[in-house]
């Protein structure tokens, strides 16, 4: 995964943590503005989530983000 959408992630990730908690749900989904307009970008999250990984649709942001420092 390119370093660009990491940083991307953990911004969201933190983003919501202190918006709503440590038990604060996310989707691959939440990366993203609401067009799609960098879909290579967002196949490459999705693959990540869904085909590496087998995450579930909603996930606690928590865990994506330990998962993303982690490098996984």
């Amino acid at each position: 995964m390119r370093d660009s959408l990491r940083k991307k992630i953990i911004e969201v990730c933190d983003k919501k943590i202190a918006q709503k908690g440590d038990n604060v749900g996310l989707s691959f989904y939440a990366f993203f503005a609401n067009k799609n307009d960098d879909p290579e970008l967002l196949m490459e999250a999705a693959t990540w989530w869904i085909s590496t990984h087998k995450l579930d649709h909603f996930e606690k942001a928590t865990k994506i983000k330990a998962m993303i420092e982690d490098k996984q």
